[in-house]
């Protein structure tokens, strides 16, 4: 199909959903490259690594289909399963919910993304960063082009297409993280208020320790603190001895309006696809690179419009992405009030609310 281009497909980043557009354009027929800079592809670690089990997923997103075939997660790249999950006030005091997770290795889990991908026909270049594109030609900052007839940028809010031809901005939430050692028993914990104002913090238990960190809005800040020390601060609640340190950046205020342009396609972070209330971005990308990589080759194959892509986006998660969005926005009201506001606003009477927030659900429809 790829005719005088090099390949039919560049997918620009090999993360989960990059890895997820390269594993459904190929195995329909696409001739399909994924460039990433890093080697390994996953490391280093960016991210809290908790997903909902694919039970979960189907009640979280309820018009997705296939889940079993879209979330294949080997068991070496599970940390630890949870089924509760614990929403926590300033003062300590939690709200219980049943919720059925999967703590990750998340550099074993992209690493099998990758061999699903490779396994149904698509090549990978590792350490290959992307300059600019033009046209069908991607530039490699090395020196080198490459052409395709389709490009998708799957390389994060960074992304050189989402930077060079989209104008649309994205509240990007720095994230800062840490693997610490220890018993952290088998609870997931949210923690909402000033430890981490406009974002959360968060303790995911793993194997033996686990992945804690905080992500904060910068203009809800106190003076004179900054990420670091919300961290530090944090992470005083927990002993342990720390294995490694992390950051990153988290889209939170939902996806762009416009995921294709031309023959440029958008997915993951640089789409905007995490959810705002509770930073679910991993399985949301491969919701979204599942649908991209199927609408690409059935745009190879039959002139199918690459627009196509954020129709079935909109009918698969669009209601999940406006509620999530909604009660981003009533949180980060809520979110500039007092701590001990917020320790009488968490209760019994409000816990359905405080849960169909979490879950992308309507807030006030409750039955």
């Amino acid at each position: 199909m790829s005719d005088s281009f090099d390949y039919d497909v560049i997918i620009i980043g090999g993360g989960p959903g990059g890895s997820t557009v390269a594993r459904y354009a190929a195995q329909n027929g696409a001739n399909v490259l994924v460039l990433d800079g890093r080697d390994p592809i996953g490391s280093p670690l960016q991210c809290g690594e908790l997903v909902p089990s694919n039970n979960e997923m189907r009640r979280l997103c309820p018009d997705v289909p296939d889940m079993d075939d879209l979330f294949q997660t080997p068991e070496s790249a599970i940390s630890r399963r949870s089924t509760i999950m614990h929403v926590v006030t300033p003062s300590g005091k939690s709200l219980k919910y049943k919720f059925e997770g999967l703590v990750l290795n998340r550099v074993k889990h992209d690493e099998a993304l990758v061999d699903l991908a490779k396994k149904a026909g698509a090549d990978y270049k590792v350490k290959s960063y992307v300059e600019k594109v033009e046209e069908n030609t991607v530039y490699l900052r090395k020196g080198g082009k490459l052409t395709a007839r389709v490009i998708v940028g799957a390389g994060g809010h960074a992304d050189p297409i989402r930077r060079d031809y989209w104008d649309e901005s994205s509240v990007n939430i720095p994230v800062k993280f840490m693997l610490v050692d220890g018993d952290f028993g088998d609870a997931v914990e949210l923690h909402f208020g000033s430890m981490a104002p406009g974002g959360y913090a968060w303790m995911f238990p793993k194997a033996n320790g686990a992945n804690i960190g905080l992500g904060v809005q910068k203009s809800f800040a106190k003076k004179g603190m900054n990420l670091n020390r919300y961290t530090e601060n944090f992470l005083s609640n927990y002993e342990g001895n720390i294995s490694f340190k992390g950051a990153g950046a988290l889209p939170m205020s939902g996806t762009i309006k416009k995921f294709v342009k031309g023959n440029y396609m958008l997915v993951g972070d640089s789409a905007g696809m995490v959810l705002p209330s509770n930073g679910a971005g991993i399985t949301i990308a491969m919701v979204g690179g599942r649908i991209a990589g199927q609408v690409i080759a059935e745009h190879l194959e039959h002139g199918t419009p690459l627009t196509e892509y954020e129709l079935r986006w909109n009918k698969q998660m669009g209601r999940v992405m406006r509620n999530s969005k909604r009660s981003f926005k009533v949180g980060s009201i809520l979110f500039r009030l007092p701590d001990w506001f917020l320790n009488a606003l968490f209760n019994r009477l409000t816990k359905g609310i405080i849960w169909r927030a979490v879950t992308c659900r309507r807030m006030f429809w409750i039955f």
